[in-house]
């Protein structure tokens, strides 16, 4: 099962792919997993990668496929695997495409986790940061014991800056810009599956698993 996850930020598709990977027995790879590991290893790919982001300029789309296609490769995805971030852009699609053709493979599906933008930035505004040991919690749906305090560590519990009303609007225009294409380039290669983000985790889980059949 060859899988990409796509959905705007904060609609819950990296917690569907790690499940998904579990549930069929196939990597959930993430481009910043790919990155850290190249980098980690001291890979060819993963120097160039480096110097990019050393710079702090973003890696061009056909290092990243490079990337991607190195790690498609690897034994570990002759089953399958769930791309989680990427691609995020049309040329990036295509580039996939291609790089996959060449190994005689296709993606399967394209998961659309579907979800309103009041909803995002309703539910990412909810979100509560430990910056001291990582612990992530919600003022809704995953409350801690003490208000503002972490359970795990006792430190104070604060709202990421990534999380404000604010920069999660500026974020989902960069989405709907940069990504709704993909939604529609798969829609036209016949490989789309859209699932309604807004129901619970496992609801939403057990509805991806039923489209893929």
């Amino acid at each position: 099962m060859r899988l990409i996850m796509l959905g705007a930020p904060g609609a819950g598709k990296g917690t569907q792919a790690a499940k998904l990977a579990v549930a069929y027995n196939i990597p959930h790879i993430s481009t910043g997993d790919i990155f850290r590991a190249n980098i980690k290893g001291g890979t060819e790919l993963g120097k160039k990668a480096k110097g990019y982001m050393d710079a702090g300029q973003l890696v061009p789309d056909e290092l990243v496929c490079d990337l991607v296609a190195d790690r498609i490769a690897q034994e570990d995805c002759t089953e399958g695997f769930i791309l989680d971030g990427f691609p995020r852009t049309i040329p990036q699609a295509e580039a996939l495409d291609a790089a996959l053709e060449k190994m005689g493979l296709k993606m399967d599906a394209a998961v659309n986790v579907d979800v309103p933008d009041e909803n995002i930035i309703e539910r990412m505004g909810g979100r509560r940061a430990c910056l001291k040991c990582g612990a992530t919690y919600h003022m809704v749906y995953a409350k801690p014991q003490t208000e503002g305090i972490c359970d795990k560590c006792g430190s104070e519990l604060v709202l990421r800056e990534d999380d404000k009303p604010e920069t999660v609007k500026t974020r989902l225009g960069v989405y709907h810009e940069q990504t709704q294409p993909l939604i529609d380039y798969y829609e036209k290669a016949g490989i789309l599956k859209t699932v309604d983000g807004t129901q619970s985790l496992e609801a939403v889980f057990e509805g991806i698993k039923a489209m893929l059949g």
